[in-house]
Protein backbone atom coordinates (compact mmCIF):
# COMPACT_ATOMS: atom_id res chain seq x y z
CA UNK A 1 0.00 0.00 0.00
CA UNK A 2 1.28 3.40 -0.73
CA UNK A 3 1.52 5.67 2.01
CA UNK A 4 -0.15 8.80 0.76
CA UNK A 5 -3.15 6.04 0.98
CA UNK A 6 -2.74 5.44 4.79
CA UNK A 7 -5.89 6.31 6.73
CA UNK A 8 -5.41 9.42 8.98
CA UNK A 9 -6.86 7.10 11.30
CA UNK A 10 -4.06 3.86 11.05
CA UNK A 11 -1.38 6.63 11.34
CA UNK A 12 -2.76 8.31 14.74
CA UNK A 13 -2.70 4.64 16.11
CA UNK A 14 0.70 4.11 15.07
CA UNK A 15 2.06 6.10 18.77
CA UNK A 16 -0.66 3.88 21.31
CA UNK A 17 1.37 0.78 19.08
CA UNK A 18 4.94 1.99 20.09
CA UNK A 19 3.70 3.60 23.79
CA UNK A 20 2.34 -0.04 24.57
CA UNK A 21 5.13 -1.75 22.84
CA UNK A 22 7.84 0.51 24.88
CA UNK A 23 5.50 -0.80 28.38
CA UNK A 24 5.96 -4.25 27.36
CA UNK A 25 9.29 -3.79 26.74
CA UNK A 26 10.68 -2.39 29.74
CA UNK A 27 8.49 -5.27 31.71
CA UNK A 28 10.60 -7.96 30.04
CA UNK A 29 8.35 -8.99 27.29
CA UNK A 30 10.17 -10.52 24.41
CA UNK A 31 7.68 -11.88 22.31
CA UNK A 32 3.55 -10.81 21.70
CA UNK A 33 0.82 -12.23 19.49
CA UNK A 34 -1.36 -9.56 17.80
CA UNK A 35 -4.57 -11.27 20.17
CA UNK A 36 -2.39 -10.46 23.53
CA UNK A 37 -1.32 -7.04 22.19
CA UNK A 38 -4.78 -6.23 20.84
CA UNK A 39 -6.28 -7.05 24.58
CA UNK A 40 -3.60 -4.73 25.86
CA UNK A 41 -4.70 -2.07 23.82
CA UNK A 42 -8.62 -3.07 23.34
CA UNK A 43 -7.87 -3.11 19.93
CA UNK A 44 -8.94 -6.73 18.06
CA UNK A 45 -6.40 -8.84 16.41
CA UNK A 46 -7.34 -8.38 12.93
CA UNK A 47 -7.56 -4.34 13.43
CA UNK A 48 -3.47 -4.84 14.48
CA UNK A 49 -2.52 -7.50 11.84
CA UNK A 50 -4.49 -4.48 9.03
CA UNK A 51 -2.75 -1.59 10.64
CA UNK A 52 0.96 -2.83 10.19
CA UNK A 53 0.20 -4.39 7.26
CA UNK A 54 0.32 -1.04 5.46
CA UNK A 55 3.50 -0.45 6.33
CA UNK A 56 5.20 -4.01 5.69
CA UNK A 57 5.38 -8.01 7.09
CA UNK A 58 6.04 -8.32 10.62
CA UNK A 59 6.52 -10.85 12.91
CA UNK A 60 6.26 -14.81 12.05
CA UNK A 61 2.92 -17.11 11.89
CA UNK A 62 2.85 -19.47 15.13
CA UNK A 63 5.27 -17.06 16.87
CA UNK A 64 4.10 -13.71 16.71
CA UNK A 65 5.77 -10.63 17.08
CA UNK A 66 9.60 -9.51 18.73
CA UNK A 67 8.80 -7.34 21.29
CA UNK A 68 11.93 -4.51 20.46
CA UNK A 69 11.88 -5.39 16.83
CA UNK A 70 8.23 -4.21 16.14
CA UNK A 71 8.77 -1.51 18.38
CA UNK A 72 12.27 -0.38 16.54
CA UNK A 73 10.52 -0.66 13.23
CA UNK A 74 6.93 1.27 14.18
CA UNK A 75 9.30 3.87 15.96
CA UNK A 76 11.65 3.91 12.35
CA UNK A 77 8.19 4.59 10.68
CA UNK A 78 7.51 7.33 12.73
CA UNK A 79 10.52 8.65 12.53
CA UNK A 80 11.64 8.67 16.04
CA UNK A 81 14.94 8.02 14.67
CA UNK A 82 15.80 11.15 12.65
CA UNK A 83 16.52 13.38 15.58
CA UNK A 84 13.87 16.12 14.59
CA UNK A 85 14.86 19.64 15.52
CA UNK A 86 11.92 21.77 17.06
CA UNK A 87 11.76 25.35 18.64
CA UNK A 88 9.26 26.86 20.51
CA UNK A 89 7.17 29.89 20.31
CA UNK A 90 5.98 31.31 23.19
CA UNK A 91 6.82 30.47 26.56
CA UNK A 92 4.58 31.64 29.88
CA UNK A 93 2.75 28.76 31.82
CA UNK A 94 2.39 26.18 29.14
CA UNK A 95 5.55 26.64 26.99
CA UNK A 96 7.24 26.26 30.54
CA UNK A 97 5.58 23.47 31.43
CA UNK A 98 6.28 21.95 27.98
CA UNK A 99 9.88 22.29 28.29
CA UNK A 100 9.59 21.56 31.70
CA UNK A 101 8.12 18.26 31.44
CA UNK A 102 7.48 16.69 28.17
CA UNK A 103 10.37 14.03 27.26
CA UNK A 104 11.05 15.65 23.88
CA UNK A 105 14.37 12.92 23.50
CA UNK A 106 12.02 10.07 23.74
CA UNK A 107 9.83 10.90 20.95
CA UNK A 108 12.64 11.74 18.55
CA UNK A 109 13.41 15.37 18.59
CA UNK A 110 15.50 17.99 19.38
CA UNK A 111 14.32 21.01 21.82
CA UNK A 112 16.85 23.69 20.62
CA UNK A 113 15.83 26.95 20.97
CA UNK A 114 12.60 29.08 22.67
CA UNK A 115 11.78 32.38 21.46
CA UNK A 116 9.16 34.99 23.76
CA UNK A 117 8.84 38.82 23.64
CA UNK A 118 9.37 38.98 27.64
CA UNK A 119 11.82 40.70 29.05
CA UNK A 120 12.17 38.23 31.98
CA UNK A 121 12.67 35.33 29.66
CA UNK A 122 15.10 36.31 27.49
CA UNK A 123 18.47 35.16 28.15
CA UNK A 124 17.25 32.59 30.72
CA UNK A 125 16.64 29.07 29.81
CA UNK A 126 14.27 25.87 30.74
CA UNK A 127 15.55 22.41 31.17
CA UNK A 128 18.90 23.40 28.91
CA UNK A 129 16.93 25.01 26.39
CA UNK A 130 18.01 28.63 25.84
CA UNK A 131 15.00 31.50 25.17
CA UNK A 132 16.23 34.57 22.62
CA UNK A 133 13.85 37.50 21.86
CA UNK A 134 11.41 36.92 18.95
CA UNK A 135 14.01 39.73 17.04
CA UNK A 136 16.27 37.05 16.78
CA UNK A 137 14.25 33.89 14.82
CA UNK A 138 14.76 35.10 11.36
CA UNK A 139 18.51 35.18 12.28
CA UNK A 140 17.72 31.53 13.81
CA UNK A 141 15.91 29.74 10.89
CA UNK A 142 18.57 30.66 8.59
CA UNK A 143 21.26 29.70 10.52
CA UNK A 144 19.56 26.72 11.66
CA UNK A 145 17.52 23.18 10.69
CA UNK A 146 13.91 23.35 12.36
CA UNK A 147 11.66 20.70 11.27
CA UNK A 148 8.83 22.06 14.03
CA UNK A 149 7.71 24.69 15.76
CA UNK A 150 5.82 24.53 19.24
CA UNK A 151 3.11 27.22 19.13
CA UNK A 152 2.08 28.36 22.55
CA UNK A 153 1.42 32.15 21.67
CA UNK A 154 -2.08 33.87 22.30
CA UNK A 155 -4.75 33.23 19.97
CA UNK A 156 -5.12 36.81 18.76
CA UNK A 157 -1.33 36.06 16.79
CA UNK A 158 -1.49 32.49 16.15
CA UNK A 159 -2.24 32.46 12.59
CA UNK A 160 -0.09 35.32 11.76
CA UNK A 161 2.76 33.91 13.71
CA UNK A 162 2.38 30.44 11.99
CA UNK A 163 2.05 32.60 8.48
CA UNK A 164 5.54 34.30 9.18
CA UNK A 165 7.07 30.90 10.03
CA UNK A 166 5.68 29.20 6.84
CA UNK A 167 7.55 32.39 4.83
CA UNK A 168 10.69 31.55 7.03
CA UNK A 169 10.48 27.73 5.63
CA UNK A 170 9.66 25.77 8.71
CA UNK A 171 6.95 23.25 7.31
CA UNK A 172 5.69 21.11 11.18
CA UNK A 173 3.87 22.97 13.65
CA UNK A 174 2.54 21.33 16.92
CA UNK A 175 0.13 24.23 17.68
CA UNK A 176 -1.23 24.47 21.47
CA UNK A 177 -2.74 27.75 20.38
CA UNK A 178 -6.82 26.57 20.32
CA UNK A 179 -7.15 27.96 16.95
CA UNK A 180 -7.39 25.59 13.46
CA UNK A 181 -4.51 26.73 11.80
CA UNK A 182 -4.09 26.46 8.24
CA UNK A 183 -1.66 27.24 5.30
CA UNK A 184 -2.02 27.25 1.89
CA UNK A 185 1.30 26.02 1.17
CA UNK A 186 0.38 22.13 0.43
CA UNK A 187 3.39 20.53 2.61
CA UNK A 188 2.85 22.00 6.27
CA UNK A 189 1.71 20.36 8.61
CA UNK A 190 -0.05 21.27 11.52
CA UNK A 191 -1.29 19.24 14.74
CA UNK A 192 -3.96 21.44 16.44
CA UNK A 193 -4.12 20.45 20.10
CA UNK A 194 -7.21 21.11 21.48
CA UNK A 195 -7.24 20.23 25.34
CA UNK A 196 -10.95 20.58 25.69
CA UNK A 197 -11.69 18.31 23.18
CA UNK A 198 -10.32 15.80 24.81
CA UNK A 199 -12.46 17.10 28.24
CA UNK A 200 -15.34 16.90 26.50
CA UNK A 201 -14.93 13.58 24.74
CA UNK A 202 -15.09 12.70 28.59
CA UNK A 203 -17.86 14.53 29.22
CA UNK A 204 -20.24 12.34 26.64
CA UNK A 205 -18.58 9.22 28.33
CA UNK A 206 -19.87 10.27 31.70
CA UNK A 207 -22.90 11.60 30.64
CA UNK A 208 -23.90 8.70 28.93
CA UNK A 209 -22.76 5.84 30.78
Amino acid sequence: MKKENISDAVIRRLPRYYRQLTELCARGVVRISSHSLGQEMNITASQIRQDLSCFGEFGQQGYGYNAEELRAEIGHILGVDKNHHLIMIGVGNLGRALLHNFPFSQTGFSADAAFDISPAAIGTSINGVPIYSMEALEGYLRSHSVDVVVLTVPQSIAQETADRLVRLGVRGFWNFTNVELSSSVPEVQFENIHFADSLLTLSYRIANR
